[in-house]
């Protein structure tokens, strides 16, 4: 029988702690001297003073609405909470999703150490790529909400966790919302289950009313020995709010907006490290490429010994998603004693994560955004102003270890005309790979699915159309045998999938997969803009140089670094992300496994890149481009004029004539990135359902 309370039957909760290093779940007394200093800190989070209150809750409602302001402690004590109480003591494990994997990596280390556990044992994670747990022995999983999502497949109700929490939820990422929207579903058909929907600010009336499903059921108390009745909520939600620790925080604007709000930024930080007191600094950028700009100008300026205005030395540390693990986790360490640390980052710091020390705040007023365009069929990022919701998340990063201060770079009539929240992904992203997925679940009818926010249908419409054109699904709609199933199974965009699978019939596998786990590292190449450096990293580039394109150098990339055997000087000499490289040969290690276990050949097309084109051209024919009379590229779908991206070795004076891209960037103009040439007779050959007739105008 199915247990509708709290699994521990001792009331006296509070003394108890599970023993996490056995691979049974027994209970020792705890003893508050062990590790005290951490103790001394889980203590003074906000939201130690609710732990009774979240855990009565649990017991009375099924659903737990908890709002509690970003460094509350709601994302790493709330978890230990459960397990103190016993939630998984009888073989099923506490959940907890988040939206970014720097997130779950540096949230379950910091669990870990508080609980005094090996990280992959009691406390583990799984992202993509990437899994830490021990069979048996975790407890507590954090993951990322496309794992959980891919859990599906296999386990359709998750029976295996007793409680899953859904954190920064406020982020409103498409996966946040296509698991919301199956947790209501299992929540139904799985009355003992828990769900904890964390966020820092969410309209919780609106999600209270979307996930109460409440029935009331008269069901035995299975904690009173004589058995008596009680009536309990089925279904129910309730919605909780935890004050964050703030100190007080002055917000500065400009008078003026910033022209170049990057040489502000920088120039903002050197003003701090020669007037204001010690405090770590946390800059706001919209990319990589933004974020390695400024660290290197702070890093030039750090290595000036002629300024004696600075108060402390200066550690500037980058923050974005594409850096590996250990480079993103350098950003938690706190900083020597006469050292600032400087973090320059994207939004992947403005929630989930709490970084120690942060003072002050620079907030550039932007923020890269994936925008899809369902009539051309271009998913872009683009650079666009923030809401009000996010600027305030950026400054509460502010003032949590004292006074805090934040500076925006723009003027303070320009925040109250920002938009007051950020437009759910689901809204303005491809919807192609999302309902790919929910086809994989069983969710046939996408169009009349319970999204928390509908998405637009002209997107439903396109992602069927592409996911159709990629033969995924059959005219009825259905998941194709095997190709739509296989391709469900990889954790990629669903083009990339078919590219994968295609790899098998032309030969080409084990180049494939190499190509593909490159293209997941973003920074494979070094881009210095000073002028010697600059010339130097574009003579190494060449080395590597494919007239074929972008594909083909990554190719080219990850052969030479196999063959010089991971040698750090010959990285440094050629201009390329030695960490990058390392992370793309371990990407290409596990889809090799993932392509044996879906019995695809594993073959080499040696010398022959022609194989290699051919199968890009029937996977990306979707993307293909040809040049115009006017010496622009135009999309063969819907005549968007594109231009190749400065970065991309195709980027000369001599054009070819058809290609097909990766993706589109869009800034200035809209740029393809890893573009591919291909002979315009092959779209009509390797997708003539797609291309009936090729002409060039």
């Amino acid at each position: 029988m199915a247990r509708f309370l709290k699994p521990a039957d001792d009331h006296e909760w509070k003394e108890e702690r599970p023993d996490y290093n056995t691979e049974g779940c027994t209970t020792f007394i705890y003893n508050p001297n062990r590790s005290q200093s951490i103790d001394k800190q889980r203590s003074r989070l906000p939201i130690y003073q609710n732990r009774n209150h979240i855990l009565y809750l649990l017991e009375r409602h099924q659903i737990i609405i908890l709002i509690g302001e970003t460094g509350s402690g709601k994302s790493t004590q709330v978890p230990q909470y459960l397990l103190e109480s016993g939630w998984a003591c009888d073989g099923t494990y506490v959940a907890v999703t988040q939206p970014r994997r720097i997130a779950v990596t540096s949230l379950s280390s910091r669990v870990a150490e508080e609980m005094g556990t090996v990280l992959g044992q009691a406390v583990g994670y799984s992202i993509r790529f990437d899994e830490n747990t021990s069979p048996g022995k975790t407890r507590l999983k954090y993951m990322t909400e496309g794992i959980l999502l891919r859990e599906m497949l296999a386990d359709p109700l998750l029976m295996k966790y007793s409680i899953i929490m859904v954190d920064e939820v406020h982020e409103r990422s498409l996966n946040t919302d296509i698991l919301l929207s199956l947790l209501k579903k299992i929540a139904k058909k799985r009355p003992e289950l828990r769900l904890i929907i964390s966020s820092a600010t969410l309209d919780a009336e609106e999600l209270r009313n979307y996930f109460d499903l409440t029935k009331r059921k008269v069901m035995p108390d299975l904690t009173d020995k004589n058995k008596e009745v009680k009536e309990y909520q089925i279904g129910s939600a309730v919605i909780m709010s935890v004050s964050g620790r703030c100190y007080p925080v002055d917000i500065f604007y400009l008078q003026e907006p910033a022209a170049e709000y990057v040489k502000a930024s920088v120039d903002t930080v050197i003003k701090i490290s020669r007037t204001e007191r010690s405090g770590d600094v946390l800059v706001f950028l919209t990319g990589h490429e933004e974020v390695d700009t400024a660290v290197r100008l702070l890093r030039d300026y750090a290595q000036n010994a002629l300024d004696s205005t600075r108060i402390d030395k200066l550690w500037v540390l980058p923050m974005h998603g594409s850096l590996p693990n250990d480079d993103q986790l350098k950003v938690f360490q706190r900083s020597p004693v006469g050292t600032r640390k400087i973090v320059v980052a994207t939004n992947v710091a403005e929630a989930s994560v709490t970084i120690p020390g942060i003072v002050y705040v620079i907030d550039c007023g932007f923020v890269k955004m994936r925008w899809y365009n369902p009539d051309t069929q271009t998913d872009a990022l683009v650079v666009v102003p923030i809401s009000q919701a996010s600027a305030q998340q950026r400054a509460g990063r502010a003032g949590r270890v004292k006074a805090g201060k934040v500076y925006r770079m723009y003027k303070e009539e320009d925040f109250h005309k920002l938009t007051q929240f950020t437009p759910p992904e689901v809204q303005r992203s491809n919807l192609a790979s999302a309902v790919l997925q929910l086809k994989a679940l069983g969710v046939d009818d996408v169009v009349h699915f319970d999204f928390p926010s509908p998405p637009p249908a002209r997107h439903l419409a396109v992602a069927l159309e592409i996911l159709y054109a990629l033969q995924a699904i059959d005219d009825s709609g259905k998941l194709t045998d095997p190709m739509g199933l296989k391709m469900a199974e990889f954790p990629v965009d669903p083009i990339v999938s078919k590219l994968l699978l295609m790899s098998g019939e032309f030969e080409c596998s084990a180049e494939i997969a190499t190509i593909v786990a490159m293209m997941q590292v973003q920074n494979i190449f070094y881009y210095p803009t000073r002028g010697q450096e600059s010339i130097k990293a574009r003579v190494a580039r060449r080395r590597f140089e494919a007239y074929e394109g972008d594909l083909i150098t990554y190719l080219n990339v990850a052969t030479a670094f196999t063959k010089h055997g991971d040698n750090p000087r010959w990285c440094s000499s050629n201009y390329l992300n030695r960490k990058g490289l390392k992370r793309a040969l371990t990407l290409r290690n596990q889809l090799l496994k993932l392509l044996k276990r879906l019995q695809i050949p594993i073959k080499s097309a040696k010398t022959n890149a022609d194989s290699i084109l051919r199968c890009i051209a029937a996977s990306y024919f979707p993307n293909a481009a040809y040049l115009h009379s006017s010496g622009e590229y135009r999309t063969v779908l819907a005549d968007v004029v594109l231009h190749v991206h400065p970065h991309s070795v195709l980027y000369t004076e001599e054009k070819a004539q058809w290609v097909v891209f990766g993706d589109v960037l869009h800034t200035t103009k809209l740029f393809m990135r890893d573009v591919t040439v291909i002979e315009p007779g092959w779209l009509e050959e390797l997708a003539p359902h797609y291309f009936h007739k090729v002409t060039e105008r």
